[in-house]
């Protein structure tokens, strides 16, 4: 059994008569030779784990992270004193965002979904649309296995890593896996679960990797909101029919053609973009006076 790409999945799908869930959890038992009850419960804990990082980033001021100081809270703060524009959903996703960044940013136990610095993507959609649905914990399970699909088959056709495609291979993989996994649990079928997760990656091709003195905060952490809000949006379009018109497994592709384009400044390297303005720079000066030996 080989899952290689969405085409090759949704074929799969159609021809075992079932659903996303089902055939990358039968996937996962057979690549880790387990059972499939054995892969049920470890999702089951993988959500434990996203919701736990969600409420003790909420609580977190920073004190273990070097520039990002309780953005979580801080949002929280400013949201309950009436001062946040927009509807409950878009401000719920924004702070389970960046809740979930500033407790990796503070050494916390997160989810990498596909990776530590975009991990706060996955939860910060999926999360706050699940409660905004009132699904299941069963539903929501089966939405994981769908982020799953989304990034096994992004990962055997492009990077997933910003070192060798920039963020867009980061935060915008987790944004196509969030918008798929969104899709699926809003009760689109599985060709639109695609063009969303097409649709989310599009909006993010050519998105740079430049963190400030090679610290997975900024801008990373914020990224980590804004992608969660892109997969949203990606999401109610496919479910509106509106098509992504490149396929995802050639939005993957292209992709991997342009993080190969990226100079190796722009690939968490901290050698261009944000981490070499003055202020970047200076932040780098100050991290290395802060902690040198």
């Amino acid at each position: 059994m080989e899952i290689s790409s969405a085409q090759g999945l949704l074929e799969l799908c159609e021809s075992h008569h079932q659903s996303l869930p089902e055939v990358v959890a039968a996937y996962e038992a057979f690549r880790t030779n387990s059972s499939v009850e054995t892969v049920w419960t470890e999702m089951e804990r993988t959500l434990e784990v996203m919701r736990t990082s969600v409420q003790n980033g909420m609580k977190d001021r920073g004190d273990l992270a070097h520039i990002i100081k309780g953005y979580g809270y801080l949002f929280k703060e400013a949201d309950a004193k009436g001062q946040l524009l927009g509807g409950e959903l878009f401000k719920k996703i924004i702070l389970y965002s960046l809740s979930v960044g500033q407790y990796n940013a503070s050494l916390g136990r997160i989810v990498a979904c596909p990776t530590a610095g975009s991990c706060g993507v996955v939860p910060g959609a999926l999360l706050a649309v699940a409660e905004e649905l009132g699904s299941s914990d069963q539903e929501v399970v089966d939405s994981l296995f769908v982020v799953g699909g989304v990034g096994i088959v992004s990962a055997a056709q492009g990077p997933i890593s910003g070192a060798e495609g920039g963020c867009q291979a980061e935060c915008g993989v987790a944004s196509a896996m969030a918008a798929g996994a969104i899709t699926y649990l809003a009760g689109g079928t599985p060709d639109q679960v695609f063009q969303a997760a097409s649709l989310a990656l599009q909006s993010h091709l050519g998105l740079v990797c430049d963190p400030l003195a090679s610290l997975v905060e900024v801008p990373c952490v914020t990224r980590n909101a804004t992608s969660a809000v892109s997969a949203v949006v990606a999401a109610n379009m496919a479910l509106a029919g509106i098509p992504a018109v490149i396929p995802y497994d050639e939005t993957v592709v292209a992709m991997k053609l342009i993080g190969k384009a990226l100079p190796e400044s722009l690939r968490e390297t901290s050698q261009g973009g944000l981490a070499t303005t003055p202020t970047g720079k200076r932040i780098y000066a100050e991290m290395r006076a802060k902690h040198s030996l």
